[in-house]
């Protein structure tokens, strides 16, 4: 007679990598609980608050008797309608909001959504490096296979499509851009979106862009992958009113594209997500509906920030990306240092936490990402200790 089996928990939650952004955080409330004074750059948590006019119309949903119940699986028509309006007006995209939008409790749901539709064990999801980590996560949770495009400083932290092996093409089921890029901000446009489609219909492989970042351009409007496809592309992106609107608590998103694929992540989301709340979903459409200037005058400050950071860090001898759009700083690192090390340095020292490059994949080597989220006069003091301490270990001058 065989005793009781013993506890264990399921393989595919047991290989997932380690969440980089909890041990920085583990490490940041160490110090703060020996009563250090850290600025945490390490977040893409924003800093500010929802429009006034975003925020009343959720105040106001939350006692409108029609909220009280659940809501419509696929999302309220009025939001659905919104997203598709947005599209049509910021980028000349034309969408059936009933059959090519559908409503998600932000981004990272529908990135599971989108993987655990599209991804069968074994296939191969395909990202350009460095990406997001939980990338890493949703193909191990799907079963599938990580491969990675290299993009590079040089390049504007583009991937240079021609210079990747065909083999490559014909082996992904899936190919998840983010751009505008986390961690880098680079920005993608039209023209590349258009080569990356024309690769999609040549090797049979579905596009997915993660458009977390939508809006946020420093120098001009972030172009939408949808603006290239054509009818019958496998395309869709996935949108968050996170970052747009400071709207990150709220938890609303929507994916939009191809109705194949919207169908498919649908027919998940019935059984294994919930539906977006509804008096969010109420001042969502509110937001995508407006003439989005707050969004615009969002954008202008996070540039303002990144000049402010960039400019104080290149004072000191630190090279620093010219991004064009997100909420980070993407920051060299001295040459005989590594990405983890000078992270644990700055920490320790000028008490600013930071994440390393290498959270990113190893293409993130040699860099830290730095979160442009904080008030403008404790980015001025992050920046005065950092390169307070870069150069009194001699690391810049």
């Amino acid at each position: 007679m065989t005793g009781p089996r013993p506890f264990r928990i399921a393989a595919r939650v047991a290989g997932l990598p380690a969440n980089c952004f909890a041990a920085t955080d583990a490490k940041v409330a160490k110090a703060r609980g020996g009563g250090v004074d850290v600025i945490d750059l390490s977040k893409a948590n924003p800093d500010g608050r929802a429009p006034a006019f975003v925020a009343r119309q959720g105040a106001a949903a939350m006692l409108r008797d029609s909220n009280f119940p659940y809501g419509p699986f696929d999302g309220k028509a009025r939001f659905l309608e919104a997203a598709a309006g947005w599209y049509a007006r910021e980028h000349g995209v034309a969408l059936d909001p009933s059959s090519q939008v559908t409503a998600v409790e932000g981004a990272s749901v529908g990135l599971a959504a989108v993987t655990q539709s599209l991804l069968d064990p074994g296939d191969a999801l395909t990202v350009v490096e460095p990406y997001y980590p939980p990338y890493l996560a949703l193909a191990a949770a799907a079963g599938a296979r990580f491969r990675t495009i290299r993009a590079t400083a040089g390049n504007g932290y583009l991937p240079d499509l021609g210079a990747v092996d065909p083999s490559v093409w014909d082996d992904t089921a899936l190919l998840l851009l983010n751009f505008p890029a986390n961690p880098t901000g680079a920005m993608a446009d039209r023209a590349f979106f258009g080569d990356v489609l024309a690769l999609s219909r040549a090797h049979g492989f579905a596009v997915i862009n993660d458009f977390a970042y939508a809006g946020i351009g420093y120098r001009e409007r972030p172009a939408s992958l949808l603006s290239a496809a054509q009818t019958g592309d496998l395309a869709a992106e996935i949108c968050s009113m996170s970052k747009m609107y400071t709207m990150a608590g709220w938890r609303a998103g929507f994916i939009a594209g191809d109705a194949r694929l919207i169908g498919a992540f649908r027919r998940y989301h019935h059984q294994l997500c919930s539906s977006v709340a509804a008096p969010v979903q109420d001042a969502a459409a509110a937001a995508l509906d407006s003439d989005q200037s707050t969004v615009r005058d969002l954008a202008a400050r996070y540039a303002s920030r990144h000049r402010l950071v960039a400019e104080g860090l290149r004072e000191s001898g630190i090279d620093v990306f010219d991004s064009s759009g997100a909420l980070y700083a993407w920051a060299r690192v001295p040459d005989d240092c590594t990405s983890q090390g000078f992270a644990d340095l700055l920490l320790e020292r000028a008490h600013v936490a930071v994440l390393p490059g290498t959270c990113f994949g190893e293409g993130g080597e040699g860099y830290v990402r730095i979160s442009l989220l904080m008030p403008e006069e404790r980015l001025r003091e992050a920046v005065s200790r950092i390169a307070e301490t870069a150069i009194a270990c001699g690391y810049a001058g």
